[in-house]
């Protein structure tokens, strides 16, 4: 994991002698009271930091180390702050000498408030810390450290991430109090001094500049995240921090009912001397609100004005990303509020809805798009808003455009897991998206398969669950044909030796592209699957190597368990038996990619026997299909697993025990059908390219044949004629189609012990179709049997003499 010189230096750091340490203790010392501290203190203080960090104690340094390390703190030079601080975090505090916010020659920032953080041991302490922070807040003075304020939002802002509870409703109150302020009622003015310009500009003319807009007009109105200058005061930084921190805080602390109102005597002019536009001017009345309250409300003007600022056309690339993020946060803001207070859903709607309209056409935009959805789906019923061109574009154009974008997909994908139950109870075209949903899933499987195994049992129903499973089956074709689709277009693609992709070709070509588009298909209804499935396997056989495709086709066999795990759950019996014949057809229309195929069979495999053992009926009415599947003699090489399951289903379910419906007829076309496959393939040799049938295909083949004769025993000669053959060819020596020793003793073995089972019929009857009470025994429910006496008395007549 690491190089060779790092492992040196790290066993070096780790074997150091306490006195070697102490003597560096003492350089360090002396190295820390010198004025300038240059490169030689910087790689000890490095030195240090890796001789703590490598080993797995904590140690404590010496007094007088520990209080110039906690002066660093304080250093303008920011390496000195982030080594000391990285040193102090590795060590354990001195009885007394813990860092404290209070401390006149320590300065709060980034680094001292990772240390104060790190220092918090209980939630005693976080509560304590939050009290001096805000003490801090509320007593400070205009004159006090420059840069202590803009770095107390944060520290409160990780302390309410891992710990709420730390701040009692004092604490919040306060701060409530502060973000008002702050949000509200910073300067207009640049700071940094800035300004107005002109030839006799000098530190004595310097007039007073307001800030501005993204798109350089002067700014009207009160200051947001959204206003520039050359320079910015601290209470315009704190307005920045506030709003980062406002949906944060919004979702922690205001989620309790509105109280009794009360007049709040500490709060300033509404208007304090800003230009009021449309979007501020509000009722004096908002005065007279608890803080919460009146934050939110706050909170509420904040947003709408910084929707009306984003109408702005920016300068500079940059401010336009910086309108798209402020968008995102100020729509979740407004969602936040209207939740808590429902009033403001008729006020809010009147700026989201153009919002909307404007941003709609430009996908640039999709990221701002996704809350606006997070408000409708909230909000849209209350205020009865027509939302489906807002679900059109959702669930159309994002995935079939953007299904590349990967900050697109995790944030949709995550908006669909959140509110995944509103989705499913009144958004129709949810459901019938999964074409256009499964397009993340093709071209980047690893980074959101976890998203969609909790997606994927919203998207099943009656109506879409065949389409959806060769929709599933079809995914690495789809993932080679996004591949295709974005390629297209630009340079052609080729193989290494030079020679141009088939698969290319087939795309662009009008006479195949219906297959491609097909795949590309943006929802549910337009056909369960596609008639030419072989063809299109042809053409991207190429692709079984490309890095997307394999990396899907792993997937796909775990959505396939999810799948079935939830189907049964809603599928009705006439549903079931398509799905089986689904199953069988596509189990030779895959993708060729070996291990693909073996996977999905196998995953055919066991639920086929799963529906067979919930619903036996359904071997009765698909035992057409069934036995056209199993008379296939070359499924017995190609589709091993699957022949095998379905054999073992045929004997075990087609029984008049399990259906009424289960004739002596059908019982011996199935014989007969079993009997020709077997016979076949124990008579010849394995076609050319193929191994011999495994012996579990063969034994059972007969042990399938033993029970359909014990069900019908005018068949039990022909069974018992075949097994005394087998017994007899096989004595001859080696044969053509096994090629193992001990697995033609095991077939034997099994034959020889069905043979001997058909020699009696009614035991084998017995043994080979019991009847349900025996192969699902309730003695221990039955009042009338007293098994546990009847055992004893067995057991003590066996043991007497």
């Amino acid at each position: 994991m690491f190089s060779h010189g790092s492992e040196s230096l790290i066993k070096q750091a780790r074997e150091i002698q306490e006195p070697e340490l102490q003597k560096f203790y003492c350089r360090l010392g002396k190295l820390l009271v010198g004025k300038e501290l240059g490169h030689e203190t910087m790689d000890s203080l490095q030195r240090l930091h890796l001789i703590l960090s490598a080993t797995k104690c904590t140690r404590t340094l010496p007094v007088e180390l520990h209080k110039r390390l906690l002066s660093l703190l304080s250093s303008p030079v920011e390496q000195l702050q982030v080594l000391s601080s990285a040193v102090l975090r590795e060590t354990l505090p001195l009885s007394g000498q813990e860092l404290n916010y209070s401390q006149e020659n320590v300065q709060l920032n980034s680094h001292s408030a990772a240390l104060l953080l790190s220092q918090a041991g209980s939630r005693a302490d976080l509560s304590s810390l939050c009290a001096q922070l805000l003490r801090g807040l509320d007593s400070r003075q205009p004159e006090g450290p420059t840069h202590s304020l803009t770095h107390t939002l944060p520290v409160l802002n990780a302390v309410l991430t891992h710990s709420p509870e730390s701040l009692n409703d004092d604490n919040v109150t306060l701060l409530s109090k502060k973000l008002v302020d702050w949000l509200r009622y910073a300067s207009i003015i640049q700071g940094g001094g800035a300004s107005a310009g002109g030839f006799f500009t000098g530190p004595r003319s310097r007039q007073p500049v307001p800030t501005a807009e993204l798109d350089g007009t002067v700014s009207g109105d009160f200051f947001t995240v959204l206003c520039v200058g050359q320079g910015f005061t601290e209470d315009q930084w704190m307005n920045v921090y506030s709003f980062s921190m406002l949906h944060h805080w919004l979702l922690t602390y205001h989620t309790a009912p509105s109280g009794n109102t009360f007049t709040d005597t500490d709060d300033r002019s509404e208007v304090d001397g800003s230009v009021v536009s449309m979007v501020s001017a509000t009722s004096s009345s908002s005065r007279l609100l608890p803080p919460k309250e009146r934050l939110r409300e706050k909170a509420f003007q904040y947003c709408l004005r910084l929707i009306e600022q984003s109408d702005r056309k920016a300068l500079k690339r940059t401010d336009t990303e910086l309108q798209k993020a402020c968008l995102v946060e100020a729509v979740c803001i407004l969602d936040c509020v209207c939740v808590e207070d429902t009033s403001l859903v008729y006020r809010t709607f009147p700026y989201v809805k153009p919002l909307f309209g404007r941003l709609s056409s430009d996908l640039t935009f999709a990221r701002v798009l996704l809350p606006i959805a997070q408000f409708y789906l909230n909000h849209g019923e209350m205020a009865a808003v027509d939302c489906e061109s807002l679900w059109k574009l959702v669930f159309g154009r994002f995935p079939a455009e953007l299904f590349n974008d990967p900050f697109l997909a995790h944030e949709l994908l995550r908006f669909l897991r959140l509110n995944l139950e509103s989705l499913v109870l009144r958004v129709p075209q949810y459901p019938r998206s999964f074409p256009n949903l499964l397009k993340f899933l093709a071209w980047d499987s690893p980074a959101v398969v976890d998203d969609f195994v909790d997606l994927l049992p919203s998207l099943v129903t009656v109506e879409t669950a065949v389409e959806l499973l060769h929709t599933l089956l079809d995914l690495p074709c789809l993932s080679a044909t996004l591949v295709l689709q974005l390629r297209s277009t630009s340079s052609p693609i080729s193989e290494p030796g030079g020679r141009g992709l088939l698969s290319l070709d087939a795309f662009r070509s009008p006479s195949f592209r219906g297959l491609f588009l097909y795949l590309l298909r943006p929802e549910a209804g337009s056909g369960d699957t596609i008639d030419r499935l072989s063809t299109l396997h042809e053409f991207l056989a190429e692709s079984a190597d490309w890095p997307r495709v394999v990396q899907c086709s792993q997937t796909v066999p775990v959505l396939l368990h999810i799948f079935f795990n939830t189907v049964i759950t809603v599928a009705d019996p006439k549903l079931l038996a398509h799905l089986i014949l689904v199953m069988l057809e596509r189990s030779s229309l895959l993708l060729n990619l070996p291990r693909y195929m073996k996977e999905i069979h196998r995953v055919f495999s066991c639920h086929l026997l799963r529906l067979c053992k919930l619903h036996p009926s359904l071997v009765v009415d698909q035992s057409h299909v069934l036995l056209e599947f199993a008379g296939t003699t070359a499924s017995v090489y190609s589709k091993e697993e699957i022949y095998t399951h379905v054999v073992w289903a045929l004997g075990e379910y087609l029984s008049v025990s399990c259906d009424s419906r289960c004739s002596v007829t059908l019982i011996t076309s199935c014989f007969e059908t079993l009997e020709a496959v077997l016979f076949e393939i124990t008579s010849s040799t394995p076609p050319p390219g193929a191994c011999c049938p495994a012996p579990r295909v063969i034994t059972t083949l007969i042990s399938a044949l033993a029970k359909l004769a014990s069900r019908s025993h005018d068949l039990i000669p022909r069974v018992s004629l075949f097994l005394s053959k087998l017994r007899t060819v096989t004595r001859a020596g080696s044969v053509a189609w096994c090629a193992d020793e001990e697995d033609l003793v095991a077939i034997v073995t099994r034959g020889e012990e069905l043979w001997s089972l058909l020699r009696t019929p009614g035991v084998a009857q017995s043994v080979l179709t019991p009847p349900p009470h025996v192969t699902t025994p309730q003695w221990h429910r039955d009042t009338n049997l007293s098994m546990s006496l009847q055992l004893r008395t067995l057991t003590s007549l066996t043991h007497t003499q």
